[in-house]
């Protein structure tokens, strides 16, 4: 059995008493955009989402899960989406909250510990990752753990008037 823990982090489900942290998060607009969002959430809407979360990968086509310290403490999310067990494949996104917590290994532990989880427990062929191209972490912790640039997205995403590229990341499980 893979374990979704490492030796810093862990991954997790996601729970009620998360509700804060991620209200927090997608409430950030800092972060929207990479994550797509136009608009803030609500705590009703994130709680529907909160108790539709257990709910089966292969029914959803998704999972987000928490990436923990080991103490339990909720430092981000990692996320699998446009799960294709057909073709045997599924996007990662991934963040960490905190600037704090950015570049001291969180997102590469828990972005290893996911890769194994896809890759052997649900058995995909590969993942891949969307990440603009100014986004230098992200492009630097998808290439030190194996993932390859398969393409230029140009003029992808709209941000504050100008648009943006977009590189698309690659990692096959041989």
């Amino acid at each position: 059995m893979v374990s979704l823990k490492g030796d810093s982090v862990k991954l997790r489900a996601l729970e009620q008493r998360d509700l804060d942290f991620l209200y927090q998060l997608e409430n950030n607009p800092a972060v929207w955009e990479i994550s797509g969002t136009v608009t803030p959430y609500s705590k009703d809407v994130l709680q529907l989402y909160l108790d539709n979360a257990h709910r089966d990968i292969y029914d959803v086509k998704q999972l987000r899960l928490v990436i923990c310290k080991l103490d339990d403490t909720p430092l981000g999310f990692i996320d699998l989406f446009d799960f294709d067990p057909q073709n045997r494949r599924a996007g990662v996104g991934i963040i960490v909250l905190s600037e704090k917590d950015r570049n001291k290994g969180v997102g590469s532990e828990a972005l290893q510990i996911l890769c194994r989880y896809a890759f052997g427990v649900l058995q995909l062929r590969q993942l891949y990752a969307n990440i603009l191209e100014e986004n230098t972490p992200s492009v630097h912790l998808f290439e030190k753990l194996g993932f390859e640039l398969v393409g230029v997205k140009k003029d992808w995403i709209s941000s504050n008037g100008r648009f943006k590229n977009e590189l698309l990341f690659q990692k096959i499980n041989k």
